[in-house]
């Protein structure tokens, strides 16, 4: 289905009922399922043939929508300039969870991983999703992550429900992840925004 060519309410509606998409984000794409739907998550990892050890992260379509998963127990200061200065866009913040997470999502940890991305076909299909979106990227685990629709292999495509044609990518990298659920800062991961350009805002990590 072409991005132009999506009704949102009907993709909110197939997303409840548990169904799986592969979207377009502003990094890379996405599969996402409901998370208030265990077995939906459970299928997220089987169309990876992902461990259930690899946490999944949650894309939230507006920022009110963190105190509804997350507690921002430390760095709240630091925590809000980099929301300022980097969301919608590729940087994951790991903050405490809460308990309407359900564990099979986060490998039955105390963190999870929030991203509002900068693309607007994404932030409508989280939004009719209720605003919050268990997602990875939309591959096969260990095979190459699409940064377009063209990289989607047609395998994977085969075992979700609705697949979105939102055409390339505008950054093309993963995000970058930084855990700051704890008082000891950690980049987990350095995708598309730098550690630099982080340092920069909250000062050295």
């Amino acid at each position: 289905m072409k991005a132009r060519d999506i009704d949102y309410k009907i993709i909110g509606e197939k997303l409840k009922e548990g169904q799986l998409i592969i979207y377009p984000t502003d990094t890379v794409y996405g599969i996402g399922g409901i998370m208030s739907n265990e077995e939906t998550i459970k299928n997220i990892y089987r169309a990876k043939t992902r461990n259930f050890s690899s946490p999944l992260i949650a894309l939230v379509s507006s920022l009110e929508k963190i105190k509804e998963i997350a507690e921002i127990n430390y760095n709240k200061e630091k925590i809000l300039k980099l929301i300022e200065f980097f969301w919608p866009g590729g940087l994951t913040i790991i903050l405490r969870k809460k308990d309407v997470v359900p564990g099979i999502m986060i490998s039955n940890g105390e963190t999870v991983g929030i991203r509002m991305p900068d693309h607007k076909v994404a932030l409508k299909i989280i939004e009719s999703a209720g605003g919050i979106l268990p997602t990875t990227s939309a591959n096969i685990s260990g095979e190459h992550t699409p940064r377009s629709y063209d990289e989607l292999s047609q395998e994977f495509k085969n075992r979700v429900d609705i697949v979105i044609d939102g055409g390339k990518s505008p950054i093309g990298e993963a995000s970058t992840i930084i855990d700051m659920s704890n008082e000891n800062i950690k980049i987990l991961r350095e995708g598309s925004i730098s550690k630099e350009d982080i340092e920069k805002i909250i000062g050295k990590i």
